[in-house]
């Protein structure tokens, strides 16, 4: 998810910060971030929302590209 670490950090944001911003544990979004969780529709709504971001601009390529 080089994307949303792209621009996790271009925002300043920590991992703790996301973590809090989409309710769940830093470690829970630390393996989203790094593909040891299986990132599911409704997280990626959650998370694209943080940026003011459709889902599919932060990561449509990298399933597509996946396929």
């Amino acid at each position: 998810m080089e994307k949303l670490k792209s621009i996790r950090t271009k925002w300043g944001f920590t991992y703790k910060e996301m973590a809090t911003f989409l309710g769940i544990s830093k470690t829970f979004y630390w393996q989203i971030e790094n593909k040891k969780r299986t990132l599911t529709y409704k997280m990626a709504v959650k998370i694209a929302s943080v940026f003011n971001e459709k889902p599919d601009s932060l990561f449509y390529e990298e399933f597509k590209n996946k396929e």
